[in-house]
């Protein structure tokens, strides 16, 4: 009988990190393996593995994912290449029981851990960091070709993580960390390449074989998204995860919708092709404030908020807001006639209050009309950001293989 031998696992420095309401493995690009640096296949085998992926059984219990669209994720970190840049963010939504890794778009809520694992990294000019005081970093989201913008406080040196801001969808209040979105409509060195509203229009008529036609917004502004009337699907616009995610028939029209609205896009060119980007376009549906009870059991009364907005995520819905939505519900609430705008009742709207399944959140958009056509200069809001885990990951050294 011939015994096998199995090579010993690779152990690659991490950095565990949460990030408004996601969380995710942190890799310096230099510290992974040479052949994981460039784009590939070795690469995306490396995040699978991290995060417990392709798991047949949905849990990533052999890796560091938690099963939901908000902790299989994956963030590479670089001294910044780009003029006036500190750090380029890589940003891949690993996905739980497929094997692939989704690069076509941002993580709103992993910017705000960016900045701080950076100066952990130590991939920050140690002079630039004040001993009390704010530190600004100019983050490059390869992804998008974006610019985003990381207001840390230092105290003592360090970067002050425990504080008093709380974040609905977040346990425990932490340090608040302000960010910017610079011109987060499309146009970019991102995919895309066109205006904020890629049909040219504010609303469109989206036809759903099978399934309905609806009004729909399709936003291309932190990411893209497709924003619906909540009323248009059945929906009150104060739903839960469970009302939605426990519906089969209900997650399958959303995918439909995804898929043919991410063609109106030009984000694919047939529907066919959206199993494979599951990231991008996100999918959205809007009401007028209305009062409702979040999964905590906390009560959002209707002058709390302007409009509750619901979005899903790698085909569920979402437990919070993903940040990247939250820009796209700022942008299009900034641009009078959108459904977003229409259902925080219309007018210009420099910011808007939300609300979601956990709570409420404020996002500020700076918008002006340029030659017939809107631009969205900046996005703004704030998140926390802290290191639950420092050290290294281990995954078995045949990922190096694929």
């Amino acid at each position: 009988m011939t015994t096998r031998t199995f090579a010993p696992q690779l152990r690659i420095p991490a950095t565990y990190m949460r990030g408004g309401t996601s969380k995710g493995v942190f890799f310096k690009l230099e510290d992974l393996p040479e052949a994981a640096q460039t784009p590939g296949k070795v690469r995306d085998a490396i995040l699978l593995r991290t995060l417990g992926s392709p798991d047949p059984y949905g849990k990533q219990i052999d890796g560091m994912g938690n099963a939901s669209s908000s902790t299989s994720k994956g963030v590479i970190l670089s001294r910044s290449t780009r003029p006036d840049h500190d750090v380029d963010y890589l940003f891949g939504q690993v996905s739980i029981d497929q094997p692939f890794v989704d690069w076509s778009g941002n993580c709103g809520n992993l910017s705000s851990a960016v900045g701080p694992c950076a100066i952990h990294m130590g991939l920050i000019d140690a002079k630039r960091i004040p001993h009390n005081g704010v530190i600004t970093i100019r983050i490059w989201q390869a992804n998008i070709g974006k610019t985003i913008v990381n207001h840390v406080t230092i105290t003592d040196g360090q970067v002050q993580e425990t504080g008093d801001f709380e974040l609905d969808g977040v346990t425990f209040p932490a340090a608040e960390v302000r960010l910017e979105f610079i011109d987060p409509a499309d146009g970019g060195d991102g995919e895309g390449g066109g205006s904020m509203f890629p049909t040219g229009n504010l609303v469109d008529r989206l036809d759903v074989p099978g399934v309905g036609s609806f009004s729909a917004t399709l936003i291309n502004a932190g990411i893209p998204t497709i924003f619906l009337n909540a009323k248009d699907l059945g929906y009150a616009g104060t739903e839960l995860q469970d009302a939605v995610n426990n519906d089969a028939e209900a997650l399958a029209r959303f995918e439909s919708i995804r898929a043919h609205g991410a063609v109106r896009m030009g984000l694919i060119s047939s529907a066919d092709e959206a199993v494979t980007r599951q990231h991008t376009p996100k999918v959205a549906f809007v009401a007028p404030a209305v009062g409702y009870v979040t999964s905590s059991g906390k009560l959002v009364a209707t002058e709390d908020v302007d409009l509750v907005v619901r979005a899903l995520s790698m085909g569920k819905l979402h437990h919070a807001m993903m940040g990247t939505a939250a820009v796209a519900i700022g942008t299009a609430a900034a641009v009078p006639g959108t459904l977003v705008n229409l259902a925080a009742g219309g007018g210009e709207l420099g910011s808007v209050v939300f609300g979601h399944p956990s709570g409420t959140l404020r996002v500020g958009a700076e918008a002006s009309l340029v030659n017939g056509e809107w631009v969205v200069t900046k996005a703004l809001m704030s998140r926390s950001a802290r290191v639950l885990m420092e050290g290294v990951v281990r995954v078995p050294s045949d990922v190096l293989t694929a």
